[in-house]
């Protein structure tokens, strides 16, 4: 081999090694987003499949325009794609989502809400959620079609990671059809609102009113706890008394009527023959076999008994 050819040979390959990574990854295709290649040519389906999997979403419909790119959530990550010479290792990128990620978790919702601030996640930053420094991450997968916090089958496994407490209520024998997959936790919570418990309306009410209307009034004679919040007698994730009730009547009745009408007594027979309400016991009886319409009644009938919900 002649010295001309051996130095055109060396001249090449010192060439190519001049030439910048980003050039060198203009010539190469994009596999999923565009202006992926700089990622792509090491994130393969070799490297790790699962990062491809974004192609399969809606962040991976490359025909919308407002589609991002891997440097809008990763950030431009100049050192990761360009290793520096003195560095051992190559730096990560400047985002990171991982639980591990040591990225701020500020910096990393701000990647989702540069386009999802608007809808249902427009009050996030003055969230529950957020001023507990929860990331958009912690609860949502981004490369895969199957987010199981967007599904109503598998959501609640994401809430009750945190939620265990509303774990061991839904499995209560009274309970919503949550278990049962025909209601999920975001039927009657945005995770990403900042009102009071994280609800999809503005109160306990008018969040339980959109299921239960016959319940919503007005009556003419109104209970006011009912006016007031269905959580003063109903514990809406689950309990053992029947009808979502914190507690069975007469024990639930009696924690406001106690001192009118029928006055409180332990549980037990009654102790003697009597005519009397203040000794006919509480065993096998309940408000209900009498006071039918617990949250509101319409009777228009002059008694001086008409206001307490009976038939």
């Amino acid at each position: 081999m002649t010295n001309r050819l051996v130095a055109g040979i060396l001249c090449a390959g010192w060439m190519a090694a001049a030439v910048p990574l980003y050039a060198q990854d203009a010539a190469r295709k994009d596999l999923v987003l565009r202006g992926d290649a700089q990622c792509t040519r090491c994130h393969d389906a070799e490297d790790n499949p699962a990062v491809l999997a974004i192609g399969k979403t809606r962040h991976g419909t490359t025909a919308d325009g407002r589609t991002p790119s891997c440097v809008n959530c990763h950030g431009a990550s100049e050192t990761h794609i360009n290793k520096p010479a003195d560095a051992k290792e190559r730096p990560g990128p400047e985002r990171t989502f991982s639980k591990k990620s040591t990225t701020p978790v500020a910096a990393r919702n701000q990647a989702c809400l540069t386009c999802h601030q608007g809808g249902n996640r427009i009050h996030w930053q003055s969230s529950t959620h957020a001023s507990r420094d929860l990331a958009c991450s912690s609860c949502h997968q981004i490369h895969t079609a199957h987010d199981k916090a967007r599904n109503k089958q598998t959501q609640t496994e994401v809430c009750f990671q945190c939620h265990k407490e509303q774990r061991a209520q839904v499995n209560r024998p009274s309970h919503h059809p949550v278990m049962e997959g025909k209601m999920s936790c975001s039927s009657c919570h945005n995770v990403h609102g900042d009102n009071p418990k994280q609800l999809v309306r503005a109160s306990v009410n008018e969040t339980c009113f959109s299921c239960h209307t016959e319940k919503r009034g007005p009556f003419v004679h109104n209970h006011q706890p009912v006016q007031e919040d269905c959580s003063i007698c109903h514990n809406p994730h689950g309990t053992t008394a029947a009808n979502l009730l914190k507690s069975r009547p007469p024990f639930l009745c009696q924690q406001c009527h106690s001192h009118t009408s029928h006055p409180s007594q332990a549980s037990g027979l009654p102790t003697g023959r009597t005519t009397s309400n203040s000794l006919s016991g509480s065993v096998a009886r309940g408000c209900l076999n009498c006071h039918t319409n617990i949250h509101g009644s319409n009777s228009t009938q002059n008694s001086a008994t008409v206001g307490r919900f009976r038939r």
